[in-house]
């Protein structure tokens, strides 16, 4: 039986002709090295290489063989949205209701609700540049329009009003993340005020992506929900609590929106995982193991701001948290695609290139990720001192 086909084939659609996330070919091209017997030290992935805690896999386990998990409800379970509030009260000292707190399919899923339930197609959602590239992408996916705001080290690569109003007057809304990805930068508690009552002067949301709140470095990150009730709060399990595959996030919303997204997540999601769900529960308890994790982060980041000006990157932003060093290469190329695919032939250290990150001054830097074991960076800083040479 032949096959019909159409004499004009239907196209997609123009949603999915997004950048991808280059990472992923560095990524790719770090397994083919691995796989064809070459060693791979892996600085190009942003996740933990530690596990779950052990209190969220033991909790996973009894419920899968305690009972069928089926889904949940769409803002998700009771139990989790009353730990993540305790967390708020016993992390921050903040007073956030659970019923303000939304449960999603990680961060993804969060940035895609709150794009959803605050914006229309062709608003305009001012960040600054460098940034998750995620951030633009999905906000092109869904007919929004970036307005990358062209940031400097001495605003410790964050956005101020000032660039805001210079850059992007018309913005309906401004995402930040503190600390950022790829710098590690973060806002102090006056320049996110300023960020705060700008926005609520001009009508805009804002968005602020803690994902990394629990990895910082010089004393721990305040959220914006201690100056505001109106911003829109983004966090994860995946960084501070290990749990990347897990699939689990959570968003603070202001009250406003919280029927707009639960009507989306309905309809999208139904809900996060349930199994996902119960062990986040019993991450919340696990402080001891998580602190651990940083404190190895914490060895690791010293060990390079230490031995990475001796190979010669020693143009690094601040790292005020997460787990990354975002270095000016611009003393050594102009391509840092080629450079850091030469970097890994020649030491097998796998990197990130900056463009996904600035698509305009992206080829002069790189992002190095200390995210793994200590021995693996020690290692690293003494290949990279001894190709520096």
């Amino acid at each position: 039986m032949s096959i019909a086909r159409p004499a004009v084939p239907p196209q997609p659609s123009r949603r999915g002709a997004i950048d991808p996330f280059y990472v992923m070919e560095v990524m790719k091209a770090a397994a083919a090295r691995a796989a064809a017997g070459g060693d791979v030290i892996h600085m190009e992935v942003g996740q933990p290489s530690t596990p779950a805690p052990q209190a969220a896999i033991k909790a996973a386990v009894a419920a899968a063989q305690r009972e069928p998990l089926g889904y949940t409800l769409a803002l998700g379970i009771p139990e989790l949205r009353a730990a993540i509030a305790r967390h708020y009260r016993d992390y921050y000292g903040l007073d956030v209701p659970m019923e303000r707190i939304v449960v999603t399919t990680g961060s993804s899923a969060g940035f895609q609700l709150a794009f959803l339930s605050a914006f229309d197609a062709g608003d305009m959602v001012a960040l600054g540049e460098p940034a998750y590239p995620a951030y633009r992408n999905i906000l092109k996916a869904l007919d929004l329009v970036p307005a990358m705001i062209v940031t400097e080290l001495e605003t410790r690569f964050q956005p101020t009003p000032a660039q805001i109003a210079a850059q992007a007057p018309q913005a309906r809304g401004v995402l930040v993340a503190s600390p950022a990805n790829p710098t590690g930068t973060m806002l102090g508690e006056p320049e996110m005020r300023a960020l705060v009552d700008d926005c609520a002067a001009h009508g805009r949301w804002l968005i602020v992506d803690e994902i990394y709140h629990g990895i910082t470095y010089g004393g721990r990150a305040q959220s914006v929900l201690a100056l505001t009730d109106q911003a829109i709060v983004i966090n994860s399990f995946s960084k501070y609590f290990s749990m990347t595959g897990w699939r689990l996030g959570w968003m603070v919303v202001p009250e406003a929106l919280l029927r707009p997204i639960e009507c989306l997540t309905q309809n999208f999601y139904i809900s996060a995982p349930g199994i996902s769900q119960v062990a986040g529960v019993a991450a919340l308890s696990a402080y001891d193991e998580l602190e651990a994790n940083v404190a190895r982060y914490a060895k690791n980041r010293e060990i390079l701001l230490n031995d990475l000006p001796q190979a010669g990157f020693d143009r690094l932003a601040p790292a005020d948290g997460a787990f990354y060093l975002y270095a000016d290469i611009s003393r050594f190329t102009n391509d840092a695609a080629a450079f850091c695919q030469r970097m890994l032939a020649e030491t097998g250290i796998a990197a990130t290139p900056g463009f996904d990150f600035d698509r305009g001054r992206g080829h002069y830097f790189m992002r190095f990720s200390f995210a793994g074991a200590t021995d693996r960076m020690i290692e690293a800083a003494k290949r990279l001192k001894a190709w520096g040479k």
